[in-house]
């Protein structure tokens, strides 16, 4: 028997110590300094605006761990020795394992503003962060958030339930434009100023002042404007926490270099979720993966190859899902903020400028390889077969109905799409197929 130790009670760890249990009998010991069990860290935002209670974001009761065998330590590891087996824990000293499954998540970026470590200063990514904004709320009459991430809007979302006024600066034109088209971009950028955000473009971040006592008194842009607040929200992204490797041996980028089966270059070394680096990231995936189900599915994964059923990490398209506010956000394939060469884009948006679809296919092969979507519904398997299976636009246009995610007495939008369509492609006209089933498998 072996003792396997994964630091991290993320998604991802916890994923990895549930099926490495159903498939053996090993010793697991579970590492965090955040909190004594797993909880669901998407929820932080609802345990804030008071729509849950933190026991409430724990998928497993307390029981749980003991009944499986599943050691929990809650410590915060300071170094690895791999040549001893060791890790350097702040307060148990030295701890040993056989194999090691690192999955320390991420840190919130903090890039050198003079002031960023001033009390009221804080990203969002942990429950310390939630604690550390409800104090500071308490007595907070003004916000600034900086960065126009999905962590931005949820901040932002949060503060405006306490009626803080909000300040957003991003760098670009539009929110999130690095990532969203213009068109969506431009959408967001309305929603947001839509719920009463002052939202500033082309603003950067110059300096954060204190006051006498060492907290927040204001931010300075680099457009020479002071800003008072008491609160800043740094959200310009996250980045893989490992800065407990410095020193060691195990070979690191941004995050720690792993293969599709998420070894190191250290035998019985593994990294996982938010940490891990791929050193040739799977077709149509990034090297470093930081979303919730991304991190499940590789719990899942490496525990075949710990119990010696190796298998190599086969994620499939991507996909991912969030909210701006009340609008959802859909994204299957690949969408490029600037359309590409060998790209071309249907774009279709409400009047009401809170709808949008884009569906994006290749010049020349017409095979379709993205959806993006805003305050429309998709269902996932018909979207990842249609990409699975190499469909081609004139095919998936003649089925979009079957795609369709809302309820029977929601209005439809496939008829606008295929007229958008249509106008694109004039030589090659579609008619909407009212009757016939699309076969998805």
């Amino acid at each position: 028997m072996k003792h396997i130790v994964i630091v991290g009670n993320g998604i991802a760890g916890i994923t990895a110590a549930r099926h490495i249990r159903k498939l053996s009998n090993n010793k697991i010991t579970i590492i965090s300094a955040e909190s004594d069990h797993f909880y669901s860290r998407t929820a932080l935002m609802y345990i804030f605006m008071g729509h849950m209670k933190y026991e409430h974001t724990k998928p497993y009761e307390d029981g749980f761990w003991k009944k499986n065998r599943l050691d929990l330590l809650r410590d915060y590891v300071e170094a690895v020795d791999v040549s001893q087996k060791t890790l350097k824990l702040q307060r148990q000293g030295k701890f040993a394992y056989d194999i090691l499954i690192i999955a320390s998540g991420s840190k919130s970026n903090k890039l050198g503003w003079p002031g960023q470590d001033l009390k009221g200063v804080q990203g969002l990514y942990n429950l310390q962060d939630l604690e550390a904004m409800e104090q500071t709320t308490k007595t907070a009459t003004r916000a600034v958030i900086v960065g126009g991430g999905l962590i931005g809007i949820e901040m932002a979302e949060m503060l405006l339930t306490r009626k803080i006024p909000v300040t957003l600066l991003i760098r670009e034109e539009n929110y999130w434009e690095n990532v969203l088209p213009p068109e969506e971009a431009a959408l967001v950028s309305r929603q947001i100023k839509s719920h009463h955000v002052d939202l500033r473009n082309k603003t950067e971040l110059q300096e954060i002042l204190s006051d006498a006592n060492g907290a927040v008194a204001s931010v300075l842009t680099k457009n020479g404007e002071e800003i008072p607040c008491q609160l800043v929200g740094l959200t310009v992204g996250v980045s893989p926490a490992i800065d407990f490797l410095k020193g060691s041996t195990i070979k690191t980028d941004r995050g720690i270099l792993v293969n599709r089966f998420f070894e190191t270059n250290i035998e019985d070394i593994y990294a996982i979720g938010d940490c891990a680096q791929f050193i040739e990231p799977p077709i149509g995936r990034k090297a470093i993966e930081q979303v919730w189900y991304t991190g499940r599915m590789h719990g899942e994964t490496l525990a075949y190859t710990i119990c010696n059923q190796k298998v190599a990490y086969n994620p499939g398209p991507w996909f991912n899902s969030a909210k701006f506010m009340d609008i959802e956000y859909q994204i299957y394939g690949e969408v490029s903020a600037q359309p590409q060469a060998h790209e071309k884009h249907i774009y279709w948006e409400h009047e009401n400028g809170q709808q949008s679809i884009r569906i994006v296919y290749h010049v020349a092969t017409r095979k379709v390889i993205g959806f993006n979507l805003m305050g429309v519904r998709y269902k996932h398997a018909v979207c990842n077969a249609w990409l699975e299976n190499e469909a081609i636009i004139t095919e998936v246009m003649q089925n979009l109905r079957h795609a369709n995610f809302d309820p029977e007495f929601f209005k439809k939008y496939e008829e606008d799409v295929v007229h958008q369509y249509n106008l694109m492609e004039p030589e090659q006209p579609i008619e909407v197929r009212k009757k016939k089933f699309w076969k998805i498998f």
